[in-house]
């Protein structure tokens, strides 16, 4: 076996486990906190718990059925890419809620909690999974058939199908404040899956347009240690050639980068900017993850 075969090997059984992991935890959010209050977030999770408190359906046999359908509508639209880890983490989610319905018991029935840690943990799952290039199947599937048999977007096509599952919920439950909770944890769920996705140690970007660019850039070479990239830029105003520089650092070396700056020319423009995912030296390591 050659040591590039059995990275990628070594890979392949890193997002497996991950997949496991986030499903898992997926299942957890809908045990302990969205079934036991009724929390119907959207989704095919949110369609089985709907038909879980009308007619007593196991919430992991239903996502079993609806996931089914979806995936090999999805297979045939969109061919086999990445079709095994899509067919684990759908089969395995309702494996896990069915598995942890017999073990886990509600941890709370304030339905605010609910939506809020249940938003966090299904979102936590969701985002583990799709860091190691699988998913849950359900609603994530759906939007994309929606949005290739209609011309909207995935994005828009997610938030209509999740929209119409939390109106239903409020519908049967005749209550508005199961759909206010519902929007609680969908919101929750997507801003923790963002979080996973582009990760929590974030680095600054920033873009410096200055008169004296040489000596500011060697001052970032020589005094933060990072790389520094110039830029041909013109002044649409003034119709002046200027040098814009670019640098990303560590959010502990953003107050120093504004002093050295200043040091050097107090009426430069700088814009400086979050910025997720860093690859390259000084930074995080390149890896397989970036051809998928």
């Amino acid at each position: 076996m050659t040591k590039r075969t059995g990275e990628r090997l070594r890979r392949e059984l890193m997002d497996y486990a991950g997949i496991f992991i986030g499903a898992n935890l997926a299942a957890l959010a809908l045990v302990w906190f969205l079934i036991p209050n009724r929390i119907a977030a959207g989704g095919v999770s949110g369609l089985a718990i709907i038909f879980y408190h009308l007619w007593r359906w196991p919430v992991g046999l239903v996502i079993f059925f609806l996931n089914t359908p979806l995936f090999l509508a999805y297979l045939r639209l969109f061919g086999p890419r990445h079709w095994v880890k899509s067919f684990f983490g759908a089969l395995l989610l309702p494996a896990a809620v069915a598995y942890w319905e017999g073990l886990a018991q509600p941890l709370t029935t304030d339905p605010l909690l609910a939506s809020l840690y249940g938003g966090f943990l299904g979102g936590l799952g969701m985002g583990i999974a799709f860091r190691y290039r699988g998913n849950t199947g359900g609603t994530d599937l759906a939007a994309r058939i929606f949005s290739h048999l209609a011309p909207v977007s995935t994005g828009y096509g997610l938030m209509l199908i999740d929209g119409l599952v939390i109106l239903l919920a409020g519908l049967i439950f005749k209550t508005p404040e199961i759909m206010l909770y519902a929007i609680i944890a969908l919101a929750v769920t997507g801003k923790t899956i963002d979080l996973v996705m582009e990760g929590f140690n974030y680095s600054k970007g920033a873009l410096i347009i200055s008169d004296h660019a040489e000596a500011i850039a060697r001052r970032v070479l020589k005094e933060l240690g990072r790389g520094v990239t110039g830029l041909s830029g013109r002044g649409l105003y003034s119709g002046r050639g200027k040098e814009v520089l670019f640098c990303v650092v560590g959010r502990g070396e953003t107050t120093r980068l504004k002093e050295l700056v200043r040091a050097e020319d107090p009426r430069a423009f700088v814009v400086i900017a979050n910025v997720h995912e860093v690859l390259g030296e000084g930074f995080s390591a390149m890896t397989d993850e970036v051809n998928d």
